[in-house]
């Protein structure tokens, strides 16, 4: 069975439309929000949808490390809730580890919403690095649970959990790119900044990453540039 964790951080408009297309899977999976203390219904809507709910503090990190603790399944998949899944990609996680049954897991090839010129840019780009081993999670990493404990599971961070982890699941075995169906992310995180601010921002970040410094000082960072 798969795992599907989800972290929300005031996520109610987003959920109800994601839920509805994993639930619609001919594969079983159980799905679990781990919320990190939203104040817009969101943990009111998990519950009504029937979902397990667990609640942390807010840090996609933890959340996701307190997600797969509570998750029962073989195989677990971390999505953002602001993804667009489409019909099927359940299926294909499944599939794609049958046939590779080395793999430790992989991701989805990434798109983006944004109806602009730097969000087709940022989808050649995502593809260029992703052919290099780096991504992100926002593209909808999976892992098979014996994988994941091997390699400790998701570390508390603040911020840079998910490259963390993923550099970790790179150098665990031949990791899988699922081109189709693809994961589409929202561009809602670069609107109204300029693209000189983002790619000096991203650069900032691993740079202070790579030389030790709190995660949380990170975090600071990623949301004062971003806001």
């Amino acid at each position: 069975m798969i795992s599907v964790i989800i972290p929300t951080l005031n996520e109610a408009e987003n959920l109800p439309r994601i839920v509805d297309v994993i639930a619609g899977d001919e594969i079983k999976s159980e799905i679990i929000i781990v919320d990190g203390g939203s104040t817009d219904g969101t943990p009111t809507i998990a519950r009504k949808l029937g979902l397990r709910l667990v609640e942390t503090i807010p840090s996609r990190g933890i959340q996701i490390q307190a997600g797969t603790e509570a998750a029962t399944g073989d195989v677990f998949w971390i999505l953002h809730a602001d993804c667009h899944v489409a019909s099927g990609s359940l299926s294909a996680i499944e599939r794609e580890l049958s046939v590779a049954t080395q793999s430790p897991g992989g991701n989805f090839r990434l798109l983006f919403d944004g109806d602009d010129d730097f969000s087709r840019w940022l989808d050649g780009f995502y593809a260029r690095i992703r052919s290099k081993g780096i991504y992100y999670g926002d593209s909808g990493v999976f892992v098979r649970r014996t994988a994941y404990e091997q390699l400790g599971g998701i570390k508390p961070l603040f911020l840079m959990e998910d490259y963390d982890f993923n550099r970790r699941l790179e150098r665990c075995g031949p990791t899988i790119m699922i081109s189709s169906p693809p994961l589409v992310t929202s561009s809602r995180r670069f609107q109204s900044r300029p693209k000189w601010a983002i790619i000096t921002r991203w650069l900032v970040i691993h740079l202070m990453f790579h030389a030790g410094f709190p995660s949380l000082w990170l975090a600071k960072l990623y949301h004062s540039t971003r806001h």
